[in-house]
């Protein structure tokens, strides 16, 4: 299912890559401000407002890329204004780029939520160079998932169309984790990341181990992660994470509980039962025998192979052979 919403989300806005990204300016000052627009125009979608506080409403309905400000030492509201949109779950990750005169000095970033500056006498030569540097820092910073530092869903879909565009024949690998919830329920959710974080660090490591170049490792959140490989290193890498995360996923449960061998929890419908030690279910799609144009086809294969491999019961991995079945078949 998060396949399908993800795949329904991003298949309106994966190929419109044509519009230019909008930076807001916010000074009241035009000399700067003509500067800004001359330098930027031709790259971006500029926006001009005199205040912070005219441009909320523009913030908040269209999300811009970036935000140039201009700020007087002396200006308080404004410096309130704007941490308090950095201090927004949903806002604050707009990348914020102040400019300062040349004598003004900030002793204390946490007093001013910004996320890099430029002195005015600087603007003409590294205003380019630093607004794009920005943008791609924000970028870098939504694509990796803030738990276990892996590259989150974006660079995901990235990965597997790049491939797909490019014809390349490669392994997609769905996993996910059985009986998380009863443990988060039994444990806490810190105790539920230390899993997560485990589960990514092995991932990893076991597909460099395999496929030092050319892999891909990614996390698309809670408790589902993503690996990509090439198809002759696939089956040995599920197998070998497996039996890795057998062994290692007892240490994550107290001692009692890890002598009995399993642990008491309730169920989505609040009723007290025991529960097994959590599983991994990988579910593994490949394009060697058909053909798929969006990554949104490959992923629904690979969550199916999933379901597929919980089913079967126990940490295990399934392989899509449909299609070779079906050729041996006509081939009888």
């Amino acid at each position: 299912m998060k396949w399908k919403i993800l795949y329904l989300r991003q298949r309106i806005s994966f190929f419109p890559m044509t519009n230019l990204k909008t930076i807001i300016v916010i000074s009241k000052d035009v000399v700067l401000t003509s500067i800004v627009d001359r330098l930027l125009k031709d790259s971006y979608t500029i926006v001009d407002f005199s205040t912070i506080q005219s441009s909320l409403d523009y913030i908040y309905s269209s999300s811009p890329d970036l935000m140039i400000i201009d700020i007087s030492p002396d200006d308080v509201f404004a410096v309130t204004l704007l941490n308090e949109i950095k201090s927004d779950p949903i806002f604050g990750r707009l990348p914020v780029l102040a400019v300062f005169d040349d004598q003004f000095v900030v002793y204390d970033w946490d007093s001013m939520l910004i996320d890099d500056y430029l002195r005015k006498s600087c603007l003409e030569v590294e205003l380019i160079a630093t607004v794009g540097l920005c943008i791609h820092r924000a970028e870098r910073m939504v694509e990796v998932n803030p738990l276990t530092r892996l590259p989150g869903n974006i660079a995901i879909i990235k990965q597997i169309q790049k491939r797909l565009d490019n014809n390349e024949v490669f392994a997609l690998a769905y996993a996910d984790l059985d009986y998380f919830k009863p443990y988060n329920d039994r444990y806490g959710f810190s105790r539920g990341d230390e899993v997560l974080k485990m589960i990514g660090r092995l991932i990893l490591n076991t597909v460099r181990q395999n496929q030092a170049h050319g892999s891909f490792v990614g996390h698309i959140g809670g408790d589902d992660f993503v690996f990509i490989m090439d198809m002759e290193y696939i089956e040995k890498t599920a197998g070998e994470i497996i039996d890795n995360f057998n062994k290692i996923i007892p240490t994550f449960y107290d001692y009692d509980d890890r002598a009995r061998g399993f642990i008491e929890s309730v169920d989505r419908e609040g009723n007290k039962r025991t529960f097994p030690f959590i599983g991994i279910s990988i579910g593994v799609a490949h394009n060697r025998f058909r053909k798929f144009s969006h990554y949104g086809e490959i992923a629904e294969v690979a969550s199916e192979m999933k379901k597929y491999a919980k089913c079967a019961g126990g940490s295990c991995f399934k392989i899509d052979k449909r299609h070779i079945e079906s050729v041996n078949q006509r081939a009888l």
